[in-house]
């Protein structure tokens, strides 16, 4: 074999090559080669991302805090509760107060502040933004995220899939996708790195969660929220997590019969609002005395659990369990605000508000990892993790090298060394950006930038109304406002989060009445 060609077989991951000097054997070693190559592929580790949407920290039956509380015993969710029994439980994960920053944060490795795709996107050139009385949104990449160069009002960034496509990964996207506005290139997961789309588009929510109503679809060429791609279940008494799960399973299958390693992005519409009766577990919600909404929404997140089990199932079936790591995480606090159709502050207790807050009820989730061989079953990490984080982890994983993205900053860390037992880098600062109204009324909603270093968490408003500086360690419900009394721990940590924002160049809101940009917060 060719030189230049056993180094392309090297850097495609093959465990070892075959070198024939002969020329007699050139045929034979053609069809080694090839061999090794898929053997080695083969080996590599395969990926799952099993992300909901909207679900709440304390949406679960598995404790994430240092005790059991009512709403962990409100909810049943026996397959979180073996994944972390079958590896490890992540106390202090975070995501963005809202969908697509944080689904294109995990994409492209970058910070809201950074990629600025700071809102939820859906219209193409159209911001969708509350009015607020006081500000005035930056000009931000309402288009959100765009694979390629040239589009206004989106980043572009090479996504990870991508760079798994590249490496030999077969790539499938199931479910919502929420990357990109409609009639644009980051629409479509087909267009940013995978190789298999079921049901996913611009929209962030489904029309509809059940099949007899055509999940939402109605055939029109201005049908925003139907969920495409499944009108196989059309007419079907079959809900919406089951008909994805269905697709996934498939999809695996093919990818593993094939001799690929696949990445799996399992991302559910579950538990989005509108919510819908899912009649194989809403009975024992009702006889349990939740009303309808409760009921329904008990029964998703139920739904959804039996998901994530029929995945598991479903790789140990195959085979593939063992050589299979799995990330199961929330892109966003629970839905517990006046203004979209959510009841307040019912689904995060002890934490504060939820989603679109500043507040730990509005960016902390649930987050569960499994990796036999490598991650110690039923281990707990208090570790801090950004959803940026995922995208180094997993071209980690996967071997991937040199995975640079557009313009050479990644914001994100690895969390491997924690999924061995390790620790992270000392004292890590977390940033949230975001200068947008979202709408909603309740406790740290609206404009805000926000930082975390250690048990010390500071709040920066953009409209005026001040700061927030909670030891959560203390007080994780963030009761007890701190900024007067710890004047040097506010300092430090405005100071931090100020600089990190001029870094990047970030975005703040337009104050109306002076028509110049919210300063960023300082000193």
């Amino acid at each position: 074999m060719k030189r230049r060609a056993f180094l392309k077989t090297l850097a495609a991951g093959a465990a070892w090559a075959v070198w024939r000097s002969a020329a007699g054997e050139a045929a034979g070693a053609k069809a080694e080669e090839a061999g090794a190559a898929a053997a080695g592929a083969a080996r590599r580790p395969n990926i799952v991302v099993f992300i909901v949407d909207d679900m709440g920290w304390q949406d679960t039956s598995e404790p994430f805090w240092t005790q059991a509380t009512p709403l962990n015993r409100k909810y049943r969710t026996p397959n979180m509760e073996r994944l972390a029994r079958e590896g490890m439980k992540f106390t202090q994960a975070y995501a963005c107060p809202v969908c697509s920053p944080t689904r294109v944060s995990l994409m492209t490795g970058l910070n809201a502040a950074r990629h600025r795709v700071t809102n939820w996107t859906l219209q193409k050139d159209k911001p969708p933004d509350a009015s607020h009385p006081i500000l005035r949104p930056p000009d931000w990449n309402y288009n959100g995220l765009c694979p390629e160069a040239g589009l206004p009002h989106s980043v572009h960034a090479t996504p990870l899939p991508a760079f798994l496509r590249q490496a030999g990964y077969r790539t499938i996207h199931v479910g919502k996708a929420h990357w990109g506005a409609r009639g644009t290139p980051g629409a479509d997961p087909l267009r940013l790195g995978f190789d298999v789309n079921i049901a996913g588009h611009a929209a962030g929510a489904p029309g509809h969660y059940l099949g007899t109503k055509n999940f939402g679809r109605t055939g029109k060429a201005d049908d925003v929220w139907g969920v495409p791609g499944l009108d196989k279940y059309h007419g079907q008494d079959i809900f919406l997590s089951e008909a994805l799960t269905r697709e996934a399973k498939a999809a695996v299958s093919e990818a593993v019969s094939a001799g690929k390693p696949f990445y799996l992005y399992m991302s559910h519409y579950a538990v989005h609002v509108p919510f819908a009766p899912d009649a194989r577990f809403i009975e024992r919600y009702r006889q349990a005395g939740l009303d309808q909404k409760e009921a329904m929404y008990a029964a998703l997140i139920e739904g959804m659990d039996k998901s994530l089990g029929d995945i598991l199932d479903h790789l140990a079936a195959l085979g593939v369990a063992d050589n299979t790591a799995v990330l199961f995480v929330s892109d966003n606090g629970g839905l517990s605000v006046h203004g979209r159709g959510g009841p307040p502050n019912t689904h995060n207790l002890p934490l504060s508000s939820g989603k679109g807050s500043a507040r730990e009820g509005g960016i902390r989730v649930p987050m569960l990892a499994r990796w036999p061989g490598v991650i110690k079953a039923g281990s707990t990490s208090g570790q801090f993790v950004m959803i940026e984080d995922f995208f180094p982890t997993i071209v980690e994983i996967a071997g991937v090298r040199d995975a640079k993205q557009v313009g050479g900053a990644i914001d994100g860390i690895s969390f491997v060394p924690l999924l061995k037992g390790g620790q992270g880098p000392a004292d890590r600062a977390l940033v949230w950006h975001y200068p947008n109204n979202w709408g909603p009324t309740g406790p740290g909603i609206g404009a805000f930038s926000a930082i975390r270093q250690g048990d010390w968490k500071y709040i920066y408003y953009h409209d005026g109304r001040g700061e927030e500086l909670f030891n959560l360690a203390d007080d994780i419900g963030e009761t007890k406002n701190l900024a007067g009394e710890k004047p040097d721990i506010r300092s430090r940590l405005a100071r931090t989060l100020g600089q990190y924002l001029t870094s990047v160049n970030a975005q703040t809101p337009i104050n109306k009445k002076t028509g110049q940009p919210v300063a960023v917060p300082a000193e």
